[in-house]
C-alpha cells in the first residue's frame, strides 16, 4: 500500500481483449498495474463492469494517497471531448457509450479519454523512444507511432502535441488504402486494400491459410489447424527458411514499408516507433533494418531520410503510460515534471 503524499493518476488501456489499469506518477512510472479480460462476446454492461472493476482495484490500491484523475486509452474511433465510442471494430457493443460523463459520475474524478494508438504515441514521446532520444542529445520534434498487431493503428506527436484532427480521429494509419486492385483483401473496417488488411497479425494468418488451402506447401504450417494458425507461426516458419512463409513476411514488409513512406512524406518525422505483436516478430527476426532501408530508398530527399526507426521500449504498457501523460497534461502538469 503506498504511503507517499505525492499525487498519482489512474491510467487505463482498454482494447479488444483486455482492460488494463495502472497507477502512475508524474515521471510516467507505473507503481501498480493489473488487467482483466473482456468477456468474450460480452454485452455492453458486461464489458463496462469488467473495466470498472479493474479501475476500482487501482483506486483501492491507492487508499490514503491522493488521486487526481483517470486517463483512458481506448480502442477507437473515439471522440476525445466526451469519450464517446463511434463504431469501434474491436469493442462494437460500446458504440455510442460516452465514458467521460459515465465514469466521472461513477468515480468522482476528472476523466480524460483518447484513442489508444494516439496515447501510445504520447507515451513514447514523453517516456519511451522520445525520452531515450533526448537523453542522447537528439530532441524529438515529430514522432510517429505505428502499432502493428491484431489491427494497425497510429498516432502523431508534433512538437509535443497530439495531432487529433477535427473530430479527434486523425492518424488512422491502418486505413490508408494500399491496394486498389479488384482482388484487394477486405479490411475489418469494411473497405478494401487497407494497410491493416495487408500487414496485421490477423492478415498474416489469413494469407497463410489461403495459400495452404490452394495446395501450397509449408512443412511447419501444414500440420497446424487453420483455426489455430497465427502470425507467430508464420514468423517462426520464415525464420526456419521456409519459402511460403518467407514470401508472406516479405510481402508484409513491402506494404508496411510503403505505408511508412507515405507517413514519412506527410509528417517528416524525426523518429518512427513501431509497436505491437507483429513488430515483435519483425524485431526478433532482425528485419527492422530492412524496413528502414526500404523506406529510406523511397524518400524524396536527403532531409526526409534523417529519421530513426525503432521498436517500442514501452511494450504493452504504452497505452497506459500515454493515458497517464494525457491526464497530467490536462491537469496542467508537464508529464515528467
Amino acid at each position: 500500500m503506498p504511503s507517499s503524499s505525492e499525487p498519482v493518476v489512474i491510467a487505463m488501456d482498454w482494447g479488444g481483449t483486455w482492460a488494463r489499469a495502472g497507477v502512475a506518477d508524474r515521471s510516467g512510472q507505473l507503481l501498480w498495474s493489473g488487467r482483466r479480460p473482456n468477456v468474450s462476446g460480452g454485452t455492453q454492461r458486461q464489458l463496462l463492469d469488467g473495466a470498472e472493476d479493474i479501475l476500482a482495484k487501482a483506486l483501492e490500491w491507492c487508499a490514503g494517497r491522493p488521486v487526481d484523475a483517470i486517463g483512458v486509452a481506448a480502442a477507437g474511433p473515439i471522440d476525445t471531448d466526451n469519450g464517446t465510442f463511434h463504431n469501434p471494430p474491436n469493442l462494437g457493443v460500446l458504440d455510442g457509450v460516452s465514458l467521460k460523463p459515465l465514469w466521472e459520475e461513477r468515480f468522482g474524478l476528472p476523466v480524460f479519454v483518447g484513442n489508444d494508438a494516439n496515447l501510445a504515441a504520447l507515451g513514447e514521446y514523453h517516456f519511451g523512444a522520445g525520452q531515450d532520444a533526448r537523453g542522447m542529445g537528439r530532441p524529438v520534434r515529430t514522432l510517429i507511432y505505428v502499432t502493428v498487431s491484431t489491427g494497425v493503428g497510429g498516432g502523431v506527436i508534433d512538437h509535443g502535441r497530439m495531432l487529433l484532427g477535427a473530430e479527434g480521429m486523425a492518424a488512422e494509419v491502418g486505413h490508408m488504402v494500399m491496394d486498389s486492385s479488384s482482388n484487394a483483401p477486405q479490411c475489418q473496417c469494411g473497405n478494401y486494400g487497407c494497410l491493416e488488411a495487408l500487414t496485421s497479425g490477423l492478415s498474416i494468418a489469413r494469407m497463410a491459410r489461403e495459400r495452404l488451402a490452394r495446395g501450397e506447401f509449408c512443412s511447419s504450417l501444414t500440420g497446424i489447424s487453420p483455426d489455430n494458425l497465427d502470425a507467430g507461426d508464420v514468423f517462426a516458419a520464415a525464420s526456419a527458411g521456409e519459402a511460403l512463409a518467407s514470401e508472406i513476411i516479405d510481402q508484409v514488409l513491402h506494404h508496411l514499408s510503403l505505408g511508412l513512406v507515405n507517413l514519412l512524406h506527410l509528417f517528416n518525422p524525426d523518429i518512427i516507433v513501431l509497436g505491437g505483436g507483429v513488430t515483435d516478430g519483425i524485431r526478433d527476426a532482425g528485419l527492422l533494418e530492412v524496413i528502414k532501408e526500404r523506406v529510406s530508398g523511397r524518400a524524396m530527399s536527403p532531409r526526409h531520410r534523417e529519421f530513426s526507426l525503432v521498436a517500442t521500449g514501452l511494450g504493452y504498457t504504452g497505452g497506459m503510460v500515454g493515458a497517464a501523460a494525457l491526464a497530467w497534461e490536462q491537469l496542467g502538469h508537464a508529464p515528467g515534471g
